[in-house]
């Protein structure tokens, strides 16, 4: 029986259709693969937000604190399988590490799938929204692709010979780590999400009611969520701690279509205030409040002032509870306002916390993460709020990440070519001088013959 399935294998891997498969199978998996990998890579806070939504709905307390980490791990893992797969390099190597790869992601997207735990997988980031079905057969297709490779793959040689193969894994994985880092660090180098640099902020479509708000008050230090209809009476023990917008239940594509921002105060919605488009606004986006390092409070009151100085205001937005807000005025007094806003909505609009948007005449001039802006250029040089982002672009920065990486696979791939190409024409140049030789020796041993 192995036997009979041996020489099927063979006589298929011989087939000339079966070499033109595997080249399609490599660009279909590969490109997968990379196309995955890469669209994380350049928003790897994204990547931060979906595992923690994972973690949470699986239960994995434990890996709580690795967002960051598995953020940039697997979407250099899948940059480099993808690669690797499309150029044939590690013809079995990669393809085992891509089974292994596909053996945890397929059980778990046909769990997300069938309980829907986690709304969308994130397999694309925000670039291409699949539903769970749609990412577990996805998942599913892929699999027996890589399966059909690893029979067949070694039919088809590897563009890049076996002795520089792990050269092209190390320049890989050294652009899908720079890539992650510079758009960790700064903002992503590709913003698929709906407020990208010259869009207009939007605010809500429909007034906001009372019913759109649920009520926090606290009793005996527990605190709990309350509807307008169902607020406790203070003369139990209750005592109001905040209120905060209601998120509704919508998919991420689903808030992206509707792609508004909405900024409030103590529940009022101010966004048409505090975007004015007849001023500049400097947005501070914090939307983890309590792991906002104190020591940016100085910063923020000397942008707040530079920003009055060139008439803008700068304003923090943040989804914190009231409470929260309090003791920060407490400890830092700001002199800057402090408004309310979504969570999904601030972590759409820009990534970082802190992270800060610049929004001129109500249109997004740029964004970039608090940690990253040369605030001393702000407050040491007359330098325009509008060009304080100048010595950052993302295309720019993506570009020059890119293109020593492309100009460094294609001089391997000509090195790699230059021995089999030598060895080709010293054989032909050989060639004339050796069948002279030949022949002499030829002539040589039949005038001995002849003697003898």
């Amino acid at each position: 029986m192995l036997e009979h399935f041996s020489r099927l294998n063979e006589r298929i891997s011989n087939n000339p259709i079966n070499k033109i498969i595997v080249v399609l199978l490599r660009i279909i998996v590969g490109g997968t693969f990379i196309f995955s990998g890469f669209v994380k890579c350049v928003d790897p806070m994204g990547s931060v937000y979906k595992f923690h939504d994972y973690i949470a709905a699986l239960g994995l307390n434990n890996l709580v604190g690795s967002e960051v980490v598995l953020a940039f791990a697997i979407p250099v893992l899948e940059l480099v399988l993808g690669v690797m797969i499309l150029t044939g390099c590690l013809r079995y190597g990669s393809l085992f590490a891509a089974m292994a790869f596909m053996g945890v992601m397929l059980p778990l997207t046909y769990f997300l799938a069938k309980t829907n735990a986690v709304p969308d997988c994130g397999c694309f980031g925000d670039a291409i929204k699949l539903t769970n079905w749609q990412t577990f057969w996805k998942n599913v297709a892929l699999t027996v692709a890589i399966l059909y490779l690893l029979f067949h793959n070694k039919s088809v040689p590897s563009l890049y010979g076996p002795a520089i193969q792990w050269v092209v894994m190390l320049l890989t994985f050294i652009l899908g780590l720079s890539i992650a880092y510079m758009s960790y660090s700064t903002q992503p180098l590709i913003d698929f999400r709906p407020f990208k640099v010259g869009t207009k902020i939007a605010s809500p479509l429909s007034p906001v009611g009372e019913n759109d708000f649920v009520y926090i008050y606290e009793k005996d230090g527990v605190q709990q969520e309350f509807s307008i209809d169902s607020i406790p009476d203070e003369e139990d023990g209750w005592e109001f701690v905040d209120r905060k917008k209601i998120t509704p239940d919508l998919s991420p594509a689903q808030k992206a279509e509707l792609a508004t921002f909405s900024i409030y105060d103590e529940g009022t919605d101010v966004t048409e205030e505090v975007i004015d488009t007849t001023t500049n606004q400097m947005l501070v986006l914090m939307p983890d409040f309590q792991r906002v390092n104190k020591a940016y409070a100085f910063v923020l009151n000397d942008l707040a002032k530079a920003c009055s100085e060139r008439d803008a205001q700068l304003s923090i937005i943040t989804p914190a509870l009231y409470q929260e807000v309090e003791q920060w005025k407490d400890l830092t007094s700001p002199a800057y306002p402090i408004y309310g806003g979504d969570d999904s909505e601030i972590k759409m609009l820009a990534r970082g916390n802190p992270a800060v948007v610049y929004v001129e005449n109500g249109k997004i001039a740029w964004k970039r993460t608090l940690s990253s802006l040369k605030t001393d250029k702000l407050l040491k040089e007359n330098v325009p709020l509008a060009h304080l982002s100048d010595d950052f672009s993302p295309k720019k920065t993506l570009w020059a990440l890119l293109t020593p990486y492309f100009l460094l696979m294609i001089a391997l791939l000509f090195l790699n070519r230059i021995y089999p190409v030598v060895s080709f024409i010293v054989d032909k140049i050989k060639s004339p001088k050796k069948k002279s030789e030949d022949s002499e020796r030829e002539d040589i041993q039949e005038n001995q013959e002849e003697n003898e």
